[in-house]
């Protein structure tokens, strides 16, 4: 049994659920008794619970061509220790639109083969250890948002892993899904290994590690971004190499999407932050082209349709309130930070540099649009912000563009109101959010603002007809989840406004 003495808390944002945190958390035993459950079987542990960590656990308890006893294992802290606890009680820590995430769920449940725990011991009963922790980038901004300097800081990535190194079998898969500076496994993770494995008088020339980059896309298609989806991988040799592709091929349908291997680790990662380097480049070039439209009275949606015409523009971006979530925020950061700090170059990657800071003034410059149609003052006006969440139908606030614009309301002494449908408690903010729609708009608003684009916002005439019995308001659409109808419909008793939309604001050019 767990031996604990119990001190902080730790509430799931979730169900809003309080979980004592021990003290100490000797789970020796527990661990024990649940591989004896599963003799014979390779154990797998999975390293960080979060939005990625959890679901790739639940994919390789499902795993299709052979059967795993998987542990997942996080930090008994009040950001993870809620998680640990609500899948061993039968409550997976992860909310999507994605009905492959409850059946998966209840069929390792049905099987046994899914544990949790943050005790390290779990490393030394491993043949495959995967790393899905986060590795986060400290940025400075000015008031406007806009990016003042940043850090990163490898120092928490080192500690997990030479936890893993202090415990684990010499022989041992370390597969890194996190998202790292380009050179680092091979210039960080396995010399960390290899040193801790010295310091335990084991041999080194055993280990392996690889890199594959997961895809993980948080919606409907949760689970299907793992397990049905192109993979990059590649080890810091051959032999961790072939081990890394041996255990995809357990897990991914590779007859359908093949996977593909680089030569080395740096290129692995190379790709991924270049892949989301890319789109958030091309987000804040659509950040820039928004802001013109407005100015210009223009419809940039009808604009954007128009040239998706083309085939070669069908993947042009659509306007929002800015990038959020765990990877576009940072990783062109963490790319421009490797050429300099790793690889020793005296030039950074200046446009991804100025992408992020693009993006991350998004929020700012929504919020003095919605303000600008305010002249008195936003003082003690009462606003409903309906969604927190950085992405539709999911409930991550890692990031979310939201805070920032929930931020500056609140700095004017705006009595805010928080709406989401996949998340009841705001970690980042320490703020409790509905999740009732019909009974907060049961209140009135002075102005209500779309800063998230669930589905119950969107193609919902029940919605629409809840708005329509406001008192007349200012209804502002940060991520176009109106369709043309629904703003003809509201304009007859509300001012209706949508980000990108220049010919609602009544500018003729």
């Amino acid at each position: 049994m767990l031996q604990e003495t119990l001190l902080r808390k730790s509430i799931s944002p979730i169900t809003g659920k309080e979980y004592l945190i021990p003290e100490h958390a000797d789970d020796k035993n527990g661990i024990d008794d649940f591989i004896a459950q599963h003799p014979g079987k390779k154990v797998v542990v999975v390293q960080g619970l979060g939005f990625v960590g959890a679901v790739m656990s639940l994919v390789v308890a499902n795993a299709l061509t052979e059967e795993y006893a998987v542990i997942g294992i996080d930090l008994a802290t009040p950001a993870s220790w809620w998680k640990i606890q609500s899948i061993n009680e039968g409550a997976f820590p992860v909310i999507a639109d994605d009905p492959k995430i409850g059946i998966f769920y209840r069929q390792a449940r049905e099987k046994k083969n899914l544990y949790a725990t943050s005790d390290p011991y779990a490393y030394s009963k491993a043949d495959v250890i995967i790393v899905d922790i986060n590795l986060d980038v400290q940025k400075e901004s000015v008031a406007n948002g806009e990016l003042k300097k940043y850090e990163v800081d490898l120092t928490p990535f080192r500690k997990a892993i030479a936890g893993i190194g202090s415990f684990c079998r010499p022989d041992v898969l370390v597969l890194v899904e996190t998202t790292v500076p380009p050179g680092t496994c091979a210039k960080v993770v396995k010399p960390l290994l290899e040193e801790k494995l010295e310091e335990r008088k084991l041999p080194v020339d055993q280990i392996k590690v690889g890199h594959s980059y997961e895809r993980v896309m948080p919606g409907p298609k949760y689970v299907d971004s793992i397990q049905n989806f192109y993979r990059v991988f590649s080890g810091v040799n051959e032999e961790s190499a072939d081990a890394t592709e041996r255990f995809l091929r357990t897990i991914i349908r590779t007859d359908e999407y093949p996977l593909t291997r680089l030569g080395i680790t740096h290129a692995t990662e190379m790709a991924k932050v270049l892949e989301n380097s890319y789109r958030a480049m091309n987000i804040a070039f659509m950040v820039e082209w928004s802001r013109f439209a407005e100015e210009a009275g223009v419809d940039i949606y009808e604009v954007v349709n128009a040239i998706r015409m083309r085939p070669t523009h069908k993947n042009i971006m659509l306007p929002g309130l800015g990038v959020g979530g765990y990877c576009l925020t940072k990783d062109p950061l963490l790319a421009s930070w490797a050429k300099m700090n790793l690889f020793g170059s005296k030039e950074n990657l200046r446009q991804s540099e100025t992408g992020v800071s693009i993006n991350d003034r998004m929020p700012f410059y929504a919020f003095q649009f919605l303000a600008s149609q305010f002249p008195g003052s936003l003082k003690g006006k009462k606003a409903l912000l309906l969604g927190v969440s950085y992405l539709n139908d999911v409930g991550d606030t890692r990031y979310t563009p939201v805070q920032g614009f929930y931020e500056q309301l609140n700095a004017q002494d705006c009595l805010v109101t928080l709406h989401d449908p996949h998340v009841v408690y705001w970690e980042e903010k320490n703020l409790q959010v509905n999740s009732d729609l019909t009974g907060l708009l049961q209140d009135n608003y002075d102005l209500i603002v779309i800063t998230t684009g669930h589905k119950d916002y969107r193609n919902n005439p029940v919605f629409i007809n809840h708005l329509l019995a406001q008192p007349s308001s200012f209804i502002y659409d940060t991520i176009g989840v109106f369709s043309n109808e629904d703003i003809k419909t509201l304009s007859a008793k509300h001012i209706v406004r949508v980000l990108g939309r220049g010919d609602l604001n009544g500018v003729t050019g």
